[in-house]
């Protein structure tokens, strides 16, 4: 059997000889398009979702949207890579039934930054270009959390606005090209987040308006005027890359793919509909173009980021190492079922054609896929960051409606017992999050005791509001569940709540 270093290199030379590989519109050929998208943060989760709606968008109403990708932390090997297979690789698509394996097309030209500083700001300086599309991750916005703005402080803005025609950060790169397009008269490109940011549309916006005011006031309002920012709601499970995808897609292609991608079936994306220079027909190919993006955010954020925080932090403590593993226990099932069914779904607002029952089920489907082994310490990462949005809003929601949150409150009840460090049978695990040193003496101060576990982290006021720590259904709900995790468990514990 070959191995993968022994085979030919994918490129584009190769894709006559792979066509049950390659997308088909079954009625025309595939035409190679000129560049109309610039892409920042180019990365496993673009490559597995933007790139493949646009290539088959592409190929469904046709148009120029080749995709320019640019990585933003000087990874020459990747651009290399990508660039030696004239930028196409693989998406490896892993579900029950087994793996299938696409060959993708859409991706034309890969930069890196700083080294090709010249080379972007032409391509962002091309009036084809119509849209530049952004998965730089939360971090990369530079934002200052509490005033949206623009963080003055941050290294890279420092930089930037020092030294605003060499920028390194994402507002200063895009502030940057902005000013490049209005001042030859040409019309501004559409700027789209596709980041797991609540209203990232809006809060780039801001971030970008705010940078520009600092030092061209005049080019902060041109932007703020004439420049669409939408929002978006994107959901993929993407992975990182393992030598099993390398192996898969030698096996299947006969060929070497340095740059393969795995992902899960499922996939979404919601766009608010205003693009002023134009679009892919990413409508046709199963992208939601709405009005408004919020109700499909928050039930992302509440169904699928808030039942996944639960599973991975009663996971950790009760000994499930995957999220298929958790899953496939049935009192876990049970648990999350009726948590979404019941605590999460009658806090949404969601549009008629919008079936929540529907969404619930494909969510427990896509948490029992086998093939993915989404890891558990992996979700549980940054609970700081994430249980403010995923369940206190949720819960906060419930209080107002006079409603209980009981399977709720194991959940943040998990996540302050996950604190200790270690599972239900003493093995032990590290505890990742910003604000890891004084969560964990916070709760080694507990000293165990249900109640001073919970007075000492409600009194973390980067997570918890003053007026939702001192809330009386809440805190007796939170104590009820550290109280039957301390004497039973976390898998009894989830079990008692069926």
């Amino acid at each position: 059997m070959s191995t993968p270093a022994s085979l030919p290199r994918l490129t584009r030379h190769a894709l006559s000889a792979l066509s049950q590989h390659v997308l088909s519109p079954g009625h025309a050929a595939w035409r190679e398009p000129s560049i109309g998208i610039v892409h920042l943060g180019i990365g496993n989760f673009h490559r597995a979702h933007q790139a493949l709606y646009t290539e088959e968008a592409m190929l469904a109403e046709g148009g120029d949207w080749g995709i320019c990708g640019v990585t933003l932390q000087g990874d020459v090997a990747k651009r290399n890579a990508l660039m030696e297979q004239e930028g196409v690789y693989s998406v490896v698509e892993r579900g029950p039934e087994g793996a299938k394996v696409t060959v993708v097309r859409a991706l034309r030209e890969v930069l890196a930054m700083p080294h090709d500083h010249d080379a972007l700001f032409a391509r962002l300086a091309d009036p084809s270009v119509r849209i530049v599309l952004l998965t730089v991750t939360e971090k990369g916005y530079c934002r200052n959390a509490k005033t949206g703005d623009v963080a003055l402080d941050n290294p890279a803005v420092v930089h930037d606005l020092s030294h605003p025609h060499a920028p390194r950060s994402v507002p200063g790169i895009l502030v940057a090209a902005l000013r490049q397009r209005r001042d030859a008269a040409r019309e501004p490109f559409t700027v789209l987040s596709c980041d797991n940011l609540a209203h990232n549309g809006a809060a780039l916006r801001q971030v970008v308006c705010s940078f520009a005011r600092e030092f061209d006031p005049a080019l902060a309002d041109w932007i703020a005027a004439e420049v669409a920012f939408p929002s978006t709601m994107v959901d993929r499970i993407v992975p990182a890359t393992t030598d099993s995808e390398h192996a898969t897609v030698a096996a299947a292609l006969g060929y070497r793919d340095a740059a393969p991608v795995p992902c899960e079936p499922f996939r979404q994306w919601v766009i608010e509909d205003r693009f002023p220079a134009g679009r892919p027909a990413w409508h046709a190919v199963g992208a939601q173009l709405v009005d408004d993006v919020t109700p499909f955010e928050l039930a992302k954020l509440r169904m699928l980021n808030g039942t996944h925080s639960t599973l991975a932090y009663l996971s950790m403590l009760g000994g499930f190492a995957t999220i298929d593993e958790a899953i496939a226990d049935p009192a876990m099932r049970n648990l999350i079922h009726a948590m979404m069914t019941e605590e999460i779904a009658p806090t949404l607002n969601m549009p008629a054609s919008f079936d929540v029952a529907d969404y619930r089920d494909a969510l427990l489907a896509r948490y029992a896929n086998p093939a993915l082994k989404h890891r558990c310490a992996q979700i549980a990462m940054d609970g700081s960051q994430k249980i403010p949005p995923r369940l206190l809003g949720t819960i906060a929601a419930r209080i107002d409606a006079g409603q209980p949150f009981t399977r709720l409150a194991l959940a943040v009840a998990g996540w302050m017992t996950f604190l200790r460090g270690y599972a239900d049978d003493g093995s032990r695990y590290d505890i990742s999050d910003p604000l890891a040193e004084n969560l964990k003496a916070l709760a080694a101060s507990a000293n165990g005791d249900p109640r001073a576990l919970m007075d000492a982290l409600l009194g973390v006021r980067e997570i918890f509001t003053a007026e939702l720590a001192a809330q009386p259904a809440f805190r007796a709900a939170l104590l009820h569940a550290l109280q039957l995790l301390q004497d039973n468990g976390a898998r009894a514990a989830v079990a008692a709540l069926q």
